[in-house]
C-alpha cells in the first residue's frame, strides 16, 4: 500500500469515527429526557463516580503492578494516577445503557451512566492537561556553555 493510500485510508477511518461519534452523541443528547433526577437516582449517580475511578485504579493497577514485577515495563508511581484520571469514560457506555429494555433497573442505570460521563467529561477531561504537569513537571536542562 503506498504512502498516500494509506494517509487516505486513515483520514477515512478517523472522519467515520467523527461522524459515528458526533451521531452517538446526538442521541445521547436527545435521550436526555430519560435521566430522572430523582434525589435517589442523583445519590446512586454520585456514589457511582468514585466506585468507577476504584474500578478504573484496580484495572489498571494489577496489571502494572504485574508488568513491573515480571520485568516487562517499569512502572513509576505517577504513571498509575495518570492512567486513572485519563481513563475517561463516553458515550458507549450511556449507549448501553440506553440499549437496556424498560424496567426500573434501566432508568436507574441511564442516571448513574449520565453522572459517571458528565463527570468524566467535564472534570477529568477539563483537569487532565492541569493534572498532567503537575504529575510530570518539566525540568529545565541546565545550560551547557
Amino acid at each position: 500500500m503506498s504512502e498516500t493510500t494509506r494517509r487516505y485510508l486513515d483520514n477515512f477511518w478517523e472522519l467515520l469515527d467523527d461522524i459515528l461519534n458526533a451521531a452517538l452523541f446526538v442521541l445521547v443528547g436527545l435521550e436526555v429526557v430519560a435521566v430522572h433526577l430523582d434525589w435517589r437516582f442523583a445519590a446512586v449517580g454520585l456514589l457511582a463516580i468514585p466506585v468507577v475511578l476504584m474500578a478504573r485504579l484496580i484495572s489498571v493497577a494489577v496489571p502494572g503492578a504485574t508488568f513491573h514485577v515480571i520485568g516487562l515495563v517499569p512502572f513509576r508511581r505517577n504513571v498509575l494516577a495518570a492512567l486513572t484520571w485519563g481513563g475517561l469514560r463516553g458515550g458507549i457506555s450511556i449507549a448501553l445503557a440506553l440499549s437496556l429494555p424498560p424496567s426500573p433497573e434501566r432508568d436507574l442505570l441511564v442516571t448513574a451512566a449520565y453522572f459517571v460521563v458528565a463527570f468524566s467529561v467535564l472534570v477529568q477531561g477539563l483537569t487532565f492537561g492541569r493534572f498532567i504537569k503537575r504529575l510530570f513537571p518539566v525540568r529545565a536542562e541546565a545550560p551547557t556553555d
